[in-house]
């Protein structure tokens, strides 16, 4: 695979310090895997303690322990970009839905609206959950939490879900600000 040459971000900022031997090897474990590396590192990777910091939350809340799946954290994130109209991750992790569900659609309507994509209860009253977290979070109150206990998440779930929708509003606060593009590739994977 290549990768275009748009720069990542519509900024240009001085490299601060060399990454490290561990950062560099993230790099080419993302290569060996995707096939190139996502801009969003890229945009991080003039400071080697500011792409630390973002890739070690980033692993920790989407690929770390935790009951909810890889998809469904992937959902989250469609979700809370789509509420930010975040075009990096919704283009980024849309793509993820739809591999990791093995279904194109699902990727479509999560990118779209998650509330036209056949959901079930529980995808449905997390997708709820994290669209009021982004849009009113001051709003969230017990009976919120109430109705994920009701589908059967845990208090550990709810943290969860709450930590991926918030991870995702900075992020995507972030990849606006600073108009973060999203890899070419991820147009075509899983189609």
């Amino acid at each position: 695979m290549t990768t275009s040459d748009t720069p990542a971000t519509a900024l240009t900022i001085d490299q601060v310090d060399e990454l490290s031997e561990r950062q560099l090897g993230y790099f080419d474990k993302c290569t060996e895997k995707l096939g190139f590396i996502p801009n969003v590192l890229k945009a991080y990777s003039f400071s080697s303690a500011k792409l630390q910091a973002f890739a070690d939350l980033y692993n920790d809340l989407m690929l770390g322990d935790s009951n909810l799946s890889k998809l469904e954290r992937e959902m989250i994130a469609v979700a809370v970009s789509g509420v930010n109209q975040c075009y990096y991750c919704l283009t980024a992790h849309g793509a993820a839905v739809r591999q990791l569900s093995g279904k194109p659609e699902l990727g479509e309507q999560m990118v779209m609206n998650f509330r036209a994509a056949d959901l079930d209860d529980r995808q449905t009253a997390m997708l709820e959950f994290a669209d009021k977290l982004t849009r009113t979070p001051h709003a969230i109150v017990e009976q919120d939490r109430d109705a994920l206990r009701a589908v059967g998440f845990s208090d550990r779930d709810i943290w969860d879900i709450s930590g991926v929708a918030s991870f995702f509003n900075m992020s995507n606060r972030m990849a606006s600000a600073v108009d973060m593009r999203p890899n070419d590739e991820y147009h075509a994977q899983a189609r």
